[in-house]
């Protein structure tokens, strides 16, 4: 049953009417709906013209006051009279134009100069006193654009092109999780034989994007020139009219295989056009009304129904069979395939930390130290981490377990077991670099004294900056000789002079009788 207004509010829509309102502009005033205001509207008309015949608007044809009772026939009054409209059918209403559509004229030059819907509305109420707000100039601006709009024929050259997308499958029984979900099928469609490949997986990501284009490659039995996509994240990082940022993995997947990827323009779907009629053909003809138990059943339909229906079909376009002249134009221009599939990597941005690491899944590796604070770009897979600067490799590293530091070039993977062991070790070397002295002095202290040897070891190593190499060696000598393992009777000894130092008695000699040969009665006698 329809729904009437009250009394009140009738009366006001149809005053409204009366004064040349648009339905919008009523619909905003009263709250009424537009259908609503459109049915009174009509019997508004209605019912006007149902008026006894001659009988004219007073408002519309002015008469004289003494004339009015002797109105002539309403036939005879001159063409574009208001008594036309009583012609109308019973319940028909008047097309509503817009306020604009009178300066249409006018409108379609200033959209030749290239003027905006704000500029032309501007124009129209300064140079020819337009009474309507910019909403009605913007909405006759967009129905004449869509009247003008022209979309070119796009042509490839056989192998010149193909087209990627992605659209929603036919209801599938997800084993996960029980339930029917639509999977994605992704198509890569032959621009000039509009030959084409299809398969149905459950996601979009990068992985699955290029194994897609590989298997499809393959079904082909080639790889064209370009491949024309839309913005996807796996082919597009940061979409942009004008210059768009592909995907680094991408991008090197495709210099991999021999192609360019083309995205297309944001929110521009016929430049993709080949590939939307060909998804929306898979769509009606293929998959629709259908449902499948696994998603592998429903790859082999998809496979089945290719190799049936869709390649046998004449297109309506190439007025060919799509297999046969794919056989005769497309196959022979293909690139040949690489008999190796894409190493697949992943690759990010890191930030160098301050002890000279970046992470990567959890696990830490050296870079260059002049890089510290930089950002850099790390491409890793299943094996090796390689670290790039400005594009240039600076870095390459094997990967380790989460939570471990892989090892700089040139040192010992055992030097990362301990930070005190690789720090012990580090002094030693540096005090073989000075001498062997100072070495076997440093090994003995850490003998004598544990790890709190390793702050007295840099403060014998710390000498060599104010004392010679010779001074250092022979204090060291004499320390060791002494078991003097502290770090004041070090310098002590590296202060003094050969002549200060002090003497030291000869025990044993080959000149010098040993005391086991002297007997009591020698001394006594």
């Amino acid at each position: 049953m329809a729904n009437y207004l009250k009394a009140h509010k009738r009366q006001q829509v149809i005053s409204l009417l009366e004064l040349g309102w648009s339905y919008r502009r009523i619909e905003s005033e009263t709250g009424v709906r537009r259908e609503t205001v459109s049915r009174y509207d009509g019997m508004r008309r209605s019912k006007a013209a149902k008026g006894f015949p001659g009988s004219v608007d007073e408002e519309s044809c002015p008469i004289a006051d003494s004339e009015q009772g002797r109105a002539s026939n309403p036939a005879k009054e001159f063409p574009g009279s208001v008594s036309k409209a009583a012609k109308g059918f019973a319940g028909s209403s008047k097309v509503q134009r817009s306020s604009a559509h009178r300066y249409r004229d006018e409108i379609v030059a200033m959209l030749e100069k290239g003027l905006t819907a704000k500029r032309i509305w501007q124009d129209l109420v300064e140079d020819f006193g337009y009474g309507h707000g910019y909403e009605a100039v913007k909405r006759y601006v967009r129905r004449l654009r869509r009247r003008r709009g022209m979309v070119g024929v796009m042509h490839s050259a056989p192998g010149e092109e193909g087209q990627v997308d992605f659209f929603r499958g036919a209801p599938t029984l997800d084993p996960s999780t029980g339930q029917w979900r639509r999977p994605w099928v992704f198509r890569m469609t032959l621009c000039h034989s509009r030959h084409g490949y299809e398969e149905a997986v459950w996601d979009q990501r990068l992985e699955t994007f290029l194994r897609l284009h590989e298997r499809a490659f393959r079904a082909l039995e080639g790889v064209v020139r370009t491949v024309r996509h839309d913005n996807l994240k796996a082919a597009v990082v940061r979409a942009c009219l004008y210059d768009p940022e592909t995907n680094v993995v991408y991008a090197a997947f495709a210099e991999h295989w021999g192609f360019t990827p083309l995205p297309t323009r944001p929110r521009n779907p016929k430049e993709n056009g080949k590939q939307e009629r060909s998804g929306g053909y898979v769509k009606s003809n293929a998959l629709k009304g259908r449902r499948f138990n696994s998603l592998e059943e429903q790859n082999a339909f998809l496979r089945r129904w290719n190799r049936t229906i869709a390649r046998l079909r004449i297109h309506g376009t190439t007025k060919k069979q799509v297999w046969a002249h794919y056989l005769e134009t497309d196959k022979p221009a293909l690139r040949p395939l690489k008999t190796e599939a894409f190493p697949l990597f992943e690759c990010g941005q890191r930030i160098v930390f301050t002890d000279g690491h970046v992470e990567v899944k959890g696990s830490y590796y050296p870079a260059p130290t002049y890089l510290l604070g930089e950002k850099i770009q790390v491409r890793w897979d299943q094996h090796m981490v390689r670290l790039f600067h400005h594009d240039e490799l600076v870095a390459a590293h094997c990967r380790v377990p989460r939570g471990r530091f892989a090892h700089r070039a040139g040192d010992s993977p055992e030097a990362l077991t301990s930070t005190q062991e690789a720090g012990i070790n580090n002094l030693l070397r540096r005090c073989g670099k000075v001498g062997a002295e100072l070495r076997t002095w440093a090994e003995l202290a850490i003998e004598e004294r544990g790890i709190r040897a390793l702050r007295l070891i840099q403060g014998a190593l710390s000498l060599t900056r104010k004392h010679s190499r010779e001074q250092v060696l022979r204090a060291a000598t004499k320390a060791a000789e002494n078991r003097l393992f502290r770090f004041k009777d070090l310098k002590r000894l590296a202060e003094m002079g050969p002549a200060e130092l002090p003497l030291q008695l000869t025990v044993e000699h080959s000149s010098i009788r040993p005391m086991t040969d002297y007997r009591m009665e020698d001394f006594l006698s």
